[in-house]
């Protein structure tokens, strides 16, 4: 072959290759364009939604947000699309990529909260997407439903952590939530998150409180305070803070339920998370952790990434809330970092019977309904 032939052929292929280049950066350009302009359209849906005032114009405009949302959630680039200027929209993505939940809230009269959730399933036989829209049922469900649920029986939340396992080889999610319940309490929720034929299901009998086995596990709290519940994947075990009433002669009545600066957990154990009292919250030595968020250049128009970062604080700290306390809490570190054995160490509680109920442990279970509950 001559060198003629062969330049030829080089510069060909080069002109070929700059043209796929430069017709694939048109196409995602205009996929960008694209989707940026259906968020701005969803940014004034979401707009005109915070700024109603009455019930009837809220649940208006938030069926008027939902469908277009819906329209949106079908274009295959929207499972990866920040939606970062969507600010009281929560867009949490799995780890393993294969489910996205985006959801949010609106505040009724008397602080009474209606949920919208969407729930985006990849399909890995069919290769595609798959738009679940739950439906918040908790008028017939019930506050804290103990059973199994679907899409169209949905208690209503805000989930702001997912987090994947498997367990005998089906793939489940185990899910954070938050609701704003009422004027007087907040709950908090633990569930787990799984699909049939592609089509959501929560609840699964998971959660071990000494003998007994819970689908899913609700915190109740005073609205006055906050409370700590967050997923430690060093540890793999859930944190959170442990509840007790302002008073003894409050007992049972969880609107005054109020963290007592002690912790209990849920660790991973075999098949069950199981629940672990006196612990504490620990985060990396160090460990400066940075959240991305997405912001739109306004020179370029483009999408950026911009980091944040969380300062770790020790909870060893001398000053830190926990130290003083009455309560003797252990780090995972005071076992060589084996969550699961902690118990081993709590030798002083060997053959003491523990006299707190379910209620006191953090933890309400059963049901209840709403409206018109007294507290």
């Amino acid at each position: 072959m001559s060198n003629e032939i062969k330049t030829l052929r080089f510069i060909t292929m080069r002109f070929i290759l700059c043209i796929v280049f430069l017709t694939s950066s048109v196409v995602y350009a205009q996929l960008d364009t694209l989707m940026l302009n259906h968020e701005k359209k969803l940014e004034q849906l979401l707009s005109s939604l915070r700024s109603a005032q009455t019930n009837e114009d809220k649940i208006s405009r938030n069926e008027e947000l939902k469908t277009y949302f819906a329209g949106v959630l079908k274009l295959p680039q929207s499972f990866t699309y920040p939606f970062s200027q969507l600010k009281s929209i929560g867009c949490i993505d799995s780890p393993d990529k294969q489910v996205r939940i985006i959801n949010w809230n609106i505040e009724l009269d008397e602080q009474q909260q209606l949920y919208t959730c969407f729930i985006v399933k990849f399909d890995v036989k069919k290769k595609k997407y798959k738009t679940i829209l739950l439906t918040d049922n908790q008028e017939n469900v019930g506050i804290k439903p103990e059973g199994v649920l679907d899409a169209n029986n949905w208690y209503g939340a805000l989930y702001y952590k997912i987090v994947p396992f498997d367990k005998l080889s089906k793939p489940l999610y185990l899910i954070l939530g938050w609701d704003g319940n009422n004027s007087m309490s907040t709950l908090k929720v633990i569930d787990v998150l799984s699909f049939s034929n592609e089509n959501p299901k929560f609840g699964h009998p998971i959660f071990k409180i000494k003998d007994v086995t819970y689908k899913r596990v609700f915190f109740e709290h005073s609205k006055k305070v906050t409370m700590s519940l967050k997923y430690e994947e060093q540890y793999s075990r859930i944190v959170f803070d442990h509840l007790s009433p302002e008073s003894p002669a409050l007992e049972g009545f969880y609107s005054f339920y109020v963290p007592d600066f002690t912790y209990d957990a849920f660790v991973a154990q075999g098949t069950k998370w199981v629940l672990y009292e006196d612990v504490i919250a620990v985060n990396g030595p160090g460990d400066e952790k940075k959240t991305f968020v997405f912001v739109q250049n306004p020179k370029t128009g483009k999408l950026e990434k911009k980091p944040i970062k969380r300062k770790w604080q020790s909870p060893e700290d001398r000053n830190a809330p926990v130290t003083g306390l009455k309560h003797q809490a252990m780090t995972p570190d005071m076992d060589d970092k084996n969550p699961v054995e902690l118990e081993k160490n709590l030798s002083d509680k060997k053959g003491k019977k523990d006299k707190r109920k379910v209620g006191e442990m953090s933890t309400t279970l059963g049901n209840g309904s709403k409206k018109g509950k007294k507290h």
